[in-house]
């Protein structure tokens, strides 16, 4: 933990002996849910640390999170980036986003246990909840870790955004070609690729690229597709 800690002040954040503990709690039910459902294949606690919480958490190198409220995490997993977050910032108000009920049962059991407010997670698609009214454009932030190409999570992620708020995607390698053939979706869908930060992940040889998308214009009515499109057809 003591690494976890300086890691993170080396990122420019400080938690209370509480959050700490939360992160801790929340590990602990991650591994022992891991026993019986596919979580993550990254269950060592000192890897956990850094390649799922620090890692989630180096968003602050692109967005100043005192001026975001609402985010919806997109494709949540094990609740990545979407708890980190929210134990380090405790103002935001959360949507995790994840297509398996059985995990997205589970997030909302972490939730409680954890004692967190302002947050809940939602079982479905994100072409389906990207098209409702109570969802679409109402988010300051979204975030993703999901492995999908980059055309494909904008689809997914720019409708829920508002205008003037930002989609950031969490990628691993250099994300250069991906960003190339991404650029003409992202334009369709009111988006505009304002900052890439690369960098290798504290303590580790991973490197990390957070793209940051503003949204400067409403989505087209007809985005996000029918389900299953924008991973079978990404727009180009």
């Amino acid at each position: 933990m003591n690494k976890f800690i300086e890691n993170i002040k080396n990122i420019g954040i400080e938690l209370s002996d509480n959050q700490l503990q939360l992160f801790n709690k929340y590990y602990e039910l991650l591994v022992e849910k891991n026993k019986v459902m596919n979580l993550t294949a990254i269950t060592e606690y000192q890897e956990v640390l850094t390649k799922h919480f620090l890692d989630s958490l180096t968003l602050i190198k692109v967005i100043d999170i005192n001026n975001v409220d609402s985010v919806i995490d997109v494709g949540t997993g094990g609740g990545f980036p979407g708890i980190p977050l929210k134990i380090a910032f405790p103002h935001l108000k959360i949507t995790l986003l994840d297509s398996l009920n059985k995990r997205v049962n589970w997030l909302n059991e972490v939730v409680v246990e954890l004692g967190l407010d302002n947050i809940n997670a939602i079982h479905g698609r994100a072409e389906e909840f990207g098209q409702n009214t109570q969802y679409r454009e109402k988010y300051d932030l979204c975030v993703s870790r999901a492995v999908a190409n980059l055309a494909t999570l904008s689809e997914y992620c720019i409708p829920f955004v508002k205008k003037d708020g930002y989609f950031v995607s969490y990628k691993a390698a250099t994300a250069n070609d991906e960003m190339k053939a991404a650029d003409k979706a992202i334009g369709l869908l009111g988006g505009k690729i304002e900052e890439v930060c690369s960098f290798n992940l504290e303590d580790t040889d991973m490197e990390r690229n957070l793209i940051k998308i503003k949204k400067i214009k409403n989505t087209a009515k007809k985005y996000p597709r029918k389900a299953g499109l924008p991973s079978k057809e990404p727009i180009k």
